[in-house]
């Protein structure tokens, strides 16, 4: 039996005597006091509650790890050769120890031990099936390899799938003989698409593999694989046994939650033994000599042979071989690979009875075969193998609860001081930003619900025309107000301001009454007309001017020449104000106009006979001066200047006259 299978077989007994022991007490104090009965069942329900092994009593993550087990049982092996094509009779010659002899020496016996191999006789075969089925040493069951010339070795192999990564303690093979001369055991990680050496085992590794049997092993070669002979082992195992400890010696093992390189040493998905030579070259020569038994020599002990042979037809030529390796057991020790976040592998989905393969029950949000990965939207932090300090659990990205996705990001985790990396992908319920923490543009905070709400974020609510657009402030929900426009949707007036017509500026303030505007002289603030007292005649000599057509000398005259839209009216004495939209500068002159909104003064007695005639949302050509209007030159509709519906040839022709300017008289 193996050290670790002892020590373990050990623990479990003392585990069960100390149960045993715990029960008893519990029952001689219930005996004491019947009326605390149910207090005793209570205790012992809870005791053997099913505890979770991934999580303690409070419920916080840690590490576990599934159940040390054979990862060959009843598992496939794939043999290169197997005996029984052909009926033959497969012998072995062992030495058997049989007394001490006076000098103290050890008198050994050669005993011939044969089996019947006919792969055509489920009784009489021996198959690679034998090699994982329930190993009973006192029925030994073996597989045994087609024989060959002992001079002419033949390489066998054997190749064990385990159906998925295990991380793996040892290697065992039991022979029904003696240990071959040379074998060499591999690993494969990737389901067998590469291999690595694991061990090597040889009389004379030098010649065999081409390796020292001297190695020493440091931190810098401890993945490496070394050579040693199978007849000095010293974990003194028995002669028909080879045991390979994949740690001993290495020096991380006893660190192995640090140390990545000797975690990809113990990995493997599967492990392919091959046995290079079967008896050292002078064992082989001396074979068919003085140690060799005649088969015809019915004086040999052939009550020591064990035959499990079936009755063969007496017509049929059997065939004697004594060159062939014969394996009883193969063991693969180690721990399904869930890197510390489960405690249990279970067949895959994929799993069948040709290919039983595993996967692990992950917990601590992970997923994979083998827990080597965070689930989806678990990517806070990045994935990282669990230790018995740290079970290093996957943390759900923090996205506040409007988004299902997320990637993550290593700068960022290393600017947050490795406590967040995931980044928010597809933000919803009109949210933005690396959590979808803020609003995104167009919207704004919703300050009477929690920012993980659907409704988190409003709509802005702009004015269309109060407001300079429709994006607020995502915080406040203030949107841009035009000049004199205030509100939280810019939907009404500021004080001192009083509402247009115009969609430009909606909100004009209101003139002060004691500053009245001035022209050429004080405004008469009592002033007010009524069109029905103005007679015909005034009318009709008032809007006979109205018919002029503008001219190259009026050009010259006049201080600018505008197409602007008129807005508003507004009366102040013998004047009128007109607020307007200034659109194109067809001329200018000192005191320069800008497009945008000014105001246009015209005489209320021009207005008397509709001459101009303006109409407020219609668009004119303005030919006038700059005159003085409560302290400042503003634009002048006098009776030297004209006011007409605007037309494209008409501002047309005014460009061209003002290309010409420079012919105007002095």
């Amino acid at each position: 039996m193996f050290p670790c299978l002892r020590y373990s077989i050990i623990v479990l007994l003392v585990a069960d005597a100390a149960l045993a022991a715990r029960k008893k007490h519990r029952q001689l104090e219930s005996d004491e006091d019947d009326g605390n009965t149910s207090s005793w069942l209570s205790m012992f329900q809870a005791e053997q509650a099913v505890i979770d092994p991934c999580q303690d009593e409070r419920g916080t993550a840690r590490r576990c790890i599934p159940d040390f087990e054979n990862a060959a049982f009843r598992r496939r092996v794939h043999a290169s050769s197997t005996c029984g094509k052909v009926a033959t009779r497969h012998c072995q010659v062992n030495a058997v120890r049989d007394s001490v002899g006076l000098a103290g020496t050890t008198n050994e016996e050669l005993v011939r031990t044969c089996q019947m191999c006919d792969a055509s006789n489920p009784s009489t075969s021996h198959p690679a099936a034998l090699l994982t089925d329930v190993n009973n040493p006192s029925n030994l069951t073996c597989w045994m390899s087609e024989a060959f010339n002992v001079n002419t070795p033949q390489n066998v192999s054997l190749r064990l799938s385990l159906g998925k990564k295990f991380e793996l303690t040892y290697v065992s093979l039991q022979f029904c003989g003696s240990k071959p001369d040379s074998l060499a055991i591999f690993k494969s990680s990737d389901h067998g698409k590469s291999w690595q050496p694991f061990q090597y085992y040889s009389t004379n590794c030098e010649k065999t593999y081409g390796k020292s049997s001297r190695q020493k092993l440091s931190v810098h070669n401890e993945h490496e694989a070394l050579c040693s002979d199978p007849n000095a082992d010293k974990n003194g195992n028995s002669n028909n046994r080879i045991a390979f400890s994949t740690l001993d010696g290495r020096p991380s093992a006893y660190e192995f939650d640090k140390s990545s390189l000797l975690q990809d040493w113990v990995t493997a998905t599967d492990i392919k033994i091959e046995f290079r030579r079967l008896l050292d070259p002078r064992q082989s020569e001396s074979l068919s000599s003085e140690n060799s038994i005649d088969d015809n020599d019915e004086d040999n002990s052939w009550t020591n042979e064990t035959l499990n042979s079936a009755p063969v037809a007496s017509t049929q030529e059997i065939k004697q071989a004594y060159n062939f390796y014969s394996v009883a057991d193969l063991a693969v020790g180690g721990r399904c690979k869930c890197n510390g976040h489960a405690s249990a592998c279970v067949p895959s989905s994929s799993s069948t009875a040709e290919t039983p393969d595993l996967e692990c029950q992950c917990r601590h949000n992970t997923a994979g075969r083998d827990c080597e990965k965070c689930k989806p939207f678990y990517f806070d932090r990045p994935w990282a193998r669990a230790t018995s300090q740290n079970a290093n659990e996957c943390q759900p990205c923090q996205c506040n609860g409007h988004s299902r996705s997320c990637r993550f990001n290593m700068e960022l985790y290393k600017l947050s001081g490795s406590r967040s990396g995931g980044v928010c992908i597809k933000c919803r319920h009109n949210t933005a930003g690396r959590h979808c923490h803020h609003c995104r543009e167009g919207y704004y905070r919703n300050p009477e619900v929690a920012l993980n709400n659907k409704r988190a974020c409003k709509q802005c609510e702009c004015h269309p025309i109060g407001s300079l657009g429709r994006i607020c402030n995502m915080t406040t929900g203030q949107c841009p107000c035009k000049d004199g426009v205030t509100g939280l949707s810019c939907n009404r007036c500021q004080k001192g301001y009083q509402q247009s017509q115009s969609p430009i500026a909606p909100c004009v303030r209101i003139p002060q009454s004691e500053e009245p505007p001035i022209a050429d002289g004080p405004a008469d603030e009592d002033f007010e007309y009524d069109t029905d007292e103005v007679s015909s005649e005034d009318n009709e000599g008032a809007c006979a001017e109205c018919s002029r057509d503008i001219n190259f000398e009026m050009i010259c005259k006049k201080a600018f020449a505008i197409r602007a839209k008129i807005l508003s009216q507004e009366s102040f004495g013998q004047w009128a104000r007109f607020t307007i939209e200034i659109r194109r500068i067809l001329k200018n002159g000192p005191e320069r106009l800008h497009k945008g909104l000014r105001h246009l003064w015209v005489p209320t007695e021009n207005l008397k006979c509709r001459c101009p005639h303006l109409e407020i949302s219609s668009t004119y050509v303005i030919v006038g001066s700059m005159q003085m209007h409560g302290g400042q030159l503003q634009p002048t509709f006098d009776p030297d200047g004209i006011i007409v519906q605007t037309s494209e040839s008409l501002e047309k022709r005014i460009r061209k006259m003002v290309r010409k300017r420079s012919r105007c008289p002095e």
